[in-house]
């Protein structure tokens, strides 16, 4: 069955870097968009990227710090956060739909089919 499992969140200074994984099981990512989405207590959800075999999507808050990329062989999806922030902090899932990425947030926050369980990040000093 379809299983999206995040890893590498934790606790880090400002200015810091963490990378993130999204390992997906029961399909393959040939033909699904894989995207990352993160919430803070009290906050709304936020679409930070996306990334599918035919285009990208990324949040113009995170566009220049963060970079989505793939590894089809081992069915993950990575992404890296530099300079990281304290309005950063959240716990960060990612999900997956069949198809390209939204490049609308309105669809691309609520046109993902499977979620994972997220992984929390801290930034502070």
């Amino acid at each position: 069955q379809v299983q999206l499992v995040e890893s590498g969140g934790g606790s880090v200074q400002p200015g810091g870097s963490l990378r993130l994984s999204c390992a997906a099981s029961g399909f393959t990512l040939d033909y699904y968009a894989i995207g990352w989405f993160r919430q803070a207590p009290g906050k709304e959800r936020e679409g930070i990227s996306c990334i599918s075999s035919a285009n990208t999507y990324h949040a113009d808050s995170v566009k220049d710090r963060f970079t989505i990329s793939r590894d089809d062989a081992k069915n993950t999806v990575y992404l890296q956060m530099n300079s990281l922030k304290p309005e950063d902090t959240a716990v960060y899932y990612c999900a997956s739909r069949w198809g390209s990425c939204y490049s609308d947030k309105y669809h691309f926050l609520y046109g993902m089919d499977y979620w994972g369980k997220g992984t929390p990040v801290t930034v502070s000093s």
